[in-house]
């Protein structure tokens, strides 16, 4: 496991949290954040590649991303690796080692990160006294296993086209609705076309083609570590529907 700084004298107080500014985060009650202020043990900063879990690992902590951005993967023994997600701001880290006592994935920094700390026995406390964080947490649970549905329709049944069209409007939405672009369709983020490659379970050489083939079409403009969505009814078509809910609200904790 790579080190993780500790952050001494800079955490952020869960009531001034920035990102309960964002629309799309469900406000506590009183009673609530009360909890998740006791529940919070501090905060950890991780660099750009560093991981922050590691496959077969235990960890006794559980995490919320508070800037930065991450991707789960799995590695197979000969090095090839399939992301199996992307990790933004108010996403919820760690709880499939709390029921599988281990990590089926890995999870490493895209950007650098400041993340919060939660200790993992908090997490009974949490279900047994708090029923709307339970299922706040149940949510998450449920919104993961979603995103999972998604990637594996792409992998599976899209072509290489579908794929890399569904993939960018998911990006854009998610980095959207946490506030990490001043527009909607204009997002800077560092992925790679390797990421991009790793994602689709394409080749890289594949995944280049493909997006040229949006390029050429005028879907979007591609620099690495930003894109731009010229044409979102082409992508929408192409991916088979649009999975942005506008205005929906989503658990923060």
């Amino acid at each position: 496991m790579a080190h993780k700084k500790e952050l001494h004298g800079r955490q952020v107080p869960c009531q001034l949290c920035p990102l309960r500014k964002q629309k799309v985060f469900r406000p506590f009650t009183p009673k609530e954040l009360a909890f998740v202020m006791s529940f919070k043990s501090g905060e950890v900063a991780l660099k750009a590649g560093e991981p922050l879990f590691l496959e077969g690992n235990s960890c006794a902590n559980l995490y919320t991303v508070l800037s930065g951005l991450a991707f789960r993967y799995k590695l197979l023994p000969d090095g090839r690796r399939q992301i199996l997600n992307y990790c933004m701001p108010g996403d919820f880290l760690g709880l499939q080692g709390s029921v599988m006592l281990e990590m089926q994935h890995s999870v490493e920094a895209l950007s650098d990160m400041v993340l919060c700390v939660f200790q993992r026995e908090g997490l009974w406390r949490l279900f047994e006294s708090h029923a709307g964080l339970s299922f706040d947490v149940t949510w998450l649970a449920a919104r993961s296993e979603q995103l999972l549905d998604q990637q594996l329709l792409s992998v599976g049944r899209r072509s290489a086209k579908e794929r890399c069209a569904h993939l960018l409007l998911h990006l854009a939405d998610r980095v959207s609705e946490v506030g990490l672009s001043r527009k909607r369709d204009t997002i800077r983020i560092p992925i790679t076309q390797q990421h991009v490659a790793d994602t689709l379970g394409l080749s890289l050489v594949h995944t280049n083609r493909t997006l040229g083939r949006l390029i050429r079409s005028r879907a979007i403009r591609w620099r690495e570590q930003e894109f731009e969505i010229l044409d979102r009814d082409q992508l929408v078509e192409l991916a088979g529907g649009d999975d942005a809910i506008p205005g929906a609200v989503r658990p923060l904790l």
